[in-house]
């Protein structure tokens, strides 16, 4: 692992820590240089309850490039009515450790435009 990468996960562990004192559904995001994930997890962490990602196939056939602020809208917005037919509305925002600019409050701003309350 890299130095940057050892900061990020520390700068992360710390949030999710703080999440789960709370005890709130976790949204989390992870970004590659190709695509852009979120999930909504449980409050205990062990159970996935909604996922989206620039990889599925609807997503994909909307999108020329799944590494861009187009794409992390259109994951934002599929998190959110995903999660709206499950029933969740409330969630705690976890940025994995990633800067919030770009990429990641794209897809932010998308799932609070969708319904989901941060």
């Amino acid at each position: 692992m890299t130095a940057k990468n050892d900061a990020r996960l520390r700068r992360a562990k710390q949030t999710r820590h703080k999440i789960r004192e709370v005890g709130a559904v976790r949204l989390t995001v992870h970004r590659t240089n190709s695509h852009i994930y979120a999930q909504i997890t449980s409050p205990s962490g062990d159970k996935v309850l909604v996922s989206a990602s620039s990889t599925e196939k609807e997503v994909r056939g909307q999108l020329k490039h799944g590494a861009n602020r187009k794409a992390a809208e259109a994951v934002g917005s599929r998190i959110a009515s995903k999660a709206k037919e499950k029933g969740i509305d409330k969630v705690a925002f976890d940025r994995a450790g990633y800067r919030y600019h770009g990429r990641i409050k794209a897809l932010a701003d998308a799932a609070r435009a969708g319904g989901l309350k941060f």
